[in-house]
């Protein structure tokens, strides 16, 4: 993976290599296997995975949808202990869990941008943090509601971020509360020619953000042909999937678009206060939704989407990154990916604390490496901060720079004698280096090297004003939104027809939470 350029001087010609490190979108190099760690052994995998399917076929789900239970009933599920709850057969479990694709195109609006998964190098791929209520401001580090000016900075930053695979959109103020998922989306999707992660708020939301997605795509076949965007479906944890959700995944298949089935269960809230417990409530319930996917948009692929959560038994707040969260995650990812085959998709950043500060950085360096060795498709929460409710662009910048790290440390040394230098190394003289070796001139721009981490001595620190990562980010984040075209990447055609929808949506939605319903 690299090129050669020829750099002439006064004395001879020589060959310099520049290293073209793997990324989001590029492979790392042949004959590389991922490191790989994991809390659950084989036994372990195959108990919990008989719990999931205890569950699930004596106890059951409830599913808030009157079609979606009609149709599990006519593919041979059973009635629970009450109205709403539904039992699967195990032998419905495993037909759904063998049927569903066990690989994804997550594609861009440039070919250059197309994610296939799993990586043909078993590595993975970051995304954006989600759902954010909050920005800090890169001009000055100021706190404020998000709104559509911080989601064009967010796509501005992440587009430069070649770590990040896709984009997802937050939660702006602003705008119509029940309308804010359609107004973030249509304006993420007309900033970036990356892959963009829907996430729907009302059911009745579902069939504009596809539509928006559609017109961004260039039609529907466009959409089916290559999806730019995916939809999450949420269960409503414990073991309950919403009218809305179960509508996700019906409209999801309608359009092509990929899903990730997603559980947030918290420990000691909405589920046990066990890390294995935790492990099984959300496989549990990634693994209803996708017999639902099954049922109801068959051929539909579905990434698992465990996200993991720690009630703090003292202040009651939700945690992301504790030990316990982190733990939770890892063990999902290995039960998900060794139980069923199926992709993986959990945070892989984040942290609990509100600014970008040091606690921060350590807290999202352990949940990339426990995340990353569990060996997760997807790595997300880039940017994201306290518990996932706020959004800093300079933070995503740092964990662009952790995810690179974090790439080729799983990476796994390549162990032969030509690999290992073995020759020089058993004839090296009294004295001797190797720094003139031609094993080192051909390695040692493999090395992978910073572009905002600082790796300076304590004059350059000084002479610098004391300059840090952090300024470095910051920087780099300025340049980015300062770099973005203010006309976006769509035609004036297309955001024409995208303003024209959520104008539509603002109506009525808004009509048919007070009472009057009207159809697109």
């Amino acid at each position: 993976m690299e090129s050669g350029t020829v750099e002439r001087t006064g004395k001879r010609t020589r060959v310099v290599r520049q290293s073209l490190p793997a990324n989001a979108f590029r492979p790392e190099p042949e004959g590389f296997e991922r490191a790989g760690f994991g809390f659950l052994t084989e036994s372990d995998v195959a108990f919990l995975k008989d719990r999931v399917e205890e569950i699930l076929a004596d106890y059951g789900v409830a599913i808030l949808h009157p079609e979606a239970q009609k149709r599990f009933l006519a593919a041979g599920a059973k009635p629970g202990i009450d109205a709403n709850r539904i039992r699967m057969p195990r032998e419905l479990i495993r037909e759904a869990m063998a049927a569903t694709p066990k690989a994804v195109r997550l594609g861009g609006r440039e070919a250059r941008f197309d994610i296939d998964l799993p990586r043909g190098d078993r590595g993975f791929v970051m995304r954006t943090g989600t759902g954010a209520h909050g920005y800090v401001s890169p001009h000055d580090a100021r706190y404020r509601n998000m709104d559509l000016d911080a989601v064009s900075e967010i796509a501005a930053v992440a587009n430069t971020l070649d770590e990040v695979g896709f984009i997802a959109h937050p939660f702006v103020h602003g705008v119509p509360e029940k309308t804010a998922d359609i107004h973030s989306f249509g304006r993420l999707v007309g900033r970036t020619n990356k892959h963009v992660w829907m996430q729907p708020y009302q059911w009745e939301n579902v069939e504009y953000l596809m539509k928006i997605a559609a017109i961004a795509a260039g039609g529907e076949d466009r959409l089916r042909a290559n999806p730019i965007t995916s939809c999450i479906t949420c269960s409503f944890t414990p073991l309950e999937f919403k009218y809305m959700d179960t509508h996700c995944i019906i409209e999801a298949g309608r359009y092509g678009v990929p899903l990730h089935a997603c559980s947030l269960p918290s420990s000691g809230g909405t589920a046990p206060l066990s890390v294995p417990s935790m492990a099984i409530m959300a496989a549990a319930e990634i693994v209803g939704m996708t017999v639902m996917a099954h049922i109801l948009s068959p051929g539909t692929p579905v990434i698992a989407t465990p996200l993991m959560f720690t009630l703090d038994m003292r202040t009651g707040s939700a945690l992301q990154s504790c030990v316990e969260s982190l733990q939770a995650a890892s063990m999902s990812i290995q039960l998900m990916r060794q139980g069923w085959g199926v992709l993986t998709h959990t945070y892989g950043a984040g942290s609990d604390t509100p600014d970008v500060d040091h606690q921060s950085m350590a807290e999202r360096a352990l949940i990339a490496q426990v995340v990353a060795l569990a060996g997760a498709d997807i790595l997300g929460g880039v940017g994201q901060l306290e518990c996932a409710t706020v959004f800093s662009p300079v933070q995503a910048v740092l964990d662009n720079e952790i995810g690179a790290m974090m790439r080729r440390f799983i990476r796994k040394p390549q162990i032969d004698r030509t690999a290992l230098n073995w020759d020089e190394m058993m004839h090296i003289r009294a004295g001797g280096h190797f720094l003139d070796s031609p094993h080192t001139i051909a390695a040692c721009r493999d090395q992978l090297m910073p572009r905002v981490f600082r790796r300076q001595g304590r004059d350059d620190y000084e002479k610098s004003g004391r300059r840090t990562a952090f300024d470095e980010a910051r920087d780099a984040a300025l340049a980015a939104i300062a770099a973005a075209p203010e006309e976006g990447t769509l035609s004036e055609e297309q955001n024409r027809e995208i303003a024209a929808l959520a104008a539509h949506a603002d109506i009525h939605i808004v009509a048919a939470y007070a009472g009057a319903v009207s159809v697109i």
